[in-house]
């Protein structure tokens, strides 16, 4: 496993209201032993597609951020597809939810689910 800090991380960068909205929901499971893992899966209209969810395994290869106490996990065959990403939490009336700008996608389905 690799640790990084957030000042020296090129992978992925979890915004403040992200990183809050993370620590809101782990306070709401009541567990301290989880992180949030963000991977890419074969899927989807466009080829990929992200999967975030708590996790509480250590994979070897794991490359792990911290951003505000709040630890970010990626695999070692997703690391490469997240390099650069950044994963927002929104929330406005017309969307509430976690999205990734990743300047690695060429292009995405209409649904806007996958990417490539």
């Amino acid at each position: 496993m690799t640790v990084q800090s957030e000042a020296t991380t090129q992978g992925i960068h979890l915004t403040d209201g992200a990183s809050g909205k993370v620590k809101g929901l782990l306070e709401q499971e009541g567990r301290d032993d989880l992180r949030l893992r963000v991977a890419v899966q074969p899927g989807g209209c466009s080829g990929l597609r992200y999967q975030l969810f708590f996790d509480e395994r250590e994979l070897d290869g794991d490359v792990v951020a911290d951003f505000n106490g709040v630890e970010v996990v990626t695999d070692r065959m997703s690391a490469p597809y997240l390099m650069g990403a950044t994963i927002d939490f929104v929330d406005t009336i017309e969307k509430q939810g976690f999205t990734i700008d990743n300047p690695n996608a060429t292009g995405s389905c209409a649904c806007g689910d996958s990417f490539n």
